[in-house]
């Protein structure tokens, strides 16, 4: 069984912060194709809703969609950076912007890195609105 810790992580100004349990020894991040995530330089890292608090910023936070309008894109209205999201192909989970979190580099150190294809995605392809 694993073990799961609670993660900070927030926004590069401060302006949002959140709390993420996560597994102790995160086992990968998941590293995206689409559009959206290459120009971003998004790493997502799943979490469940329950397992996501926003300590603070939920006013600074901004909504960014676009193509199907299903995944939602939250980011810092003051900093512009990515905090986390809603993928299309998961809506009933988030997932945060590892580069978020504030121990980032040893995360990653330990993570195997998954690729999405998002450029070309399945729900896409199925002719579903619904992805990362």
């Amino acid at each position: 069984m694993s073990t799961s810790r609670d993660y900070t992580g927030g926004c590069h100004c401060g302006a949002v912060r959140f709390i993420a349990r996560l597994p102790e020894v995160i086992p990968y991040l998941i590293d995206c194709n689409c559009s959206i995530c290459v120009k971003k330089g998004i790493v997502h890292c799943p979490v469940e809703r329950e397992d996501f608090c926003l300590e603070r910023g939920e006013g600074s936070l901004r909504l960014y969609q676009f193509h199907s309008r299903a995944a939602r894109h939250w980011f810092c209205g003051h900093c512009g950076i990515h905090v986390y999201g809603v993928p299309r192909n998961a809506p009933e989970r988030l997932t945060v912007n590892a580069r978020c979190l504030d121990d980032f580099e040893a995360i990653r150190a330990r993570a195997r890195l998954r690729t999405f294809d998002g450029r070309n995605h399945p729900r896409d392809a199925s002719g579903d609105d619904g992805g990362i």
